[in-house]
């Protein structure tokens, strides 16, 4: 059984995480890290990850970028696994994770749904066959309480791509001040904030004569927490590294 701390515990996400672990035989929720105190969820809730007295095997952080460097030190100190799933995080913060990474084994992916990352892999595939002759844009929608646009998923489905055909392509945000035709070598991406849009990602490979479009939709919230899980159960036993959600789907695919 994978003994899980999970940062952010009082959250929406840390809720959801919780009450999937609860009907798995493969988790525990041991603890919780939140400022927060909540005496509901079943589990002790400590201030930080340094403060918990609990034994664990895995944290996974769903909490905000301002929590997380101290979640970072906590995991660092107590040489244990961290799944870290918070988006919008600052350079430096990276670097920690980067760093971390020397001494205990760090999961993290711009998105924890294992549907997304699939659809990660054949946008690559369909990159390497349809460009340079297809035109690629990214449209992406979320609830309106978002913060960062477009989203991390967003970039993370342009990098993979940009990747797959060795950094041939030109990022574009905004056509609105550009008075110009579209160039051979844009990607562009479109935003869409309003309501409750748990997470909507179209990839739309264009030429004269078709479209090609490849999509994901998250219905609910359980799709990133249960990706979470599987990445708690993935590095529980791993040497220190830098894994992330391709190396689960590259295994599924293989």
């Amino acid at each position: 059984m994978v003994k899980v701390l999970i940062n952010g515990a009082c959250g929406r996400m840390g809720r959801t995480i919780a009450n999937m672990a609860a009907e798995n035989d493969t988790f525990e929720v041991v603890a919780g890290v939140d400022i927060i105190a909540n005496d509901t969820l079943g589990f002790p809730i400590f201030p930080s990850v340094k403060d918990c007295t609990v034994e664990y095997d895995v944290i996974i952080d769903f909490s905000n970028a301002k929590a997380v460097p101290s979640c970072i030190e906590g995991a660092v100190a107590a040489k244990k696994g961290l799944v870290c799933c918070t988006t919008a995080l600052e350079d430096s913060t990276l670097k920690m994770l980067d760093e971390a990474s020397e001494v205990i084994p760090v999961f993290k992916s711009a998105n924890m749904s294992f549907g997304m990352n699939v659809l990660v892999g054949l946008v690559q595939q369909a990159a390497k066959t349809l460009y340079p002759g297809y035109d690629i844009e990214i449209f992406e929608a979320h609830h309106r309480r978002k913060l960062d646009a477009p989203s991390g998923t967003a970039m993370m489905i342009a990098d993979a791509i940009n990747a797959s055909v060795e950094d041939d392509l030109e990022y574009v945000f905004d056509r609105h001040d550009v008075n110009k035709a579209r160039g051979d070598k844009e990607i562009g991406f479109s935003t869409l904030r309003g309501g409750n849009i748990v997470g909507e990602h179209e990839v739309y490979f264009i030429s004269d004569e078709e479209t090609v479009k490849i999509s994901h939709s998250a219905k609910t919230r359980d799709a990133f927490a249960r990706g979470s899980l599987t990445a708690a159960a993935f590095i529980a036993d791993k040497k220190p590294g830098y894994y992330n959600m391709q190396d689960i789907v590259a295994s599924a695919f293989n």
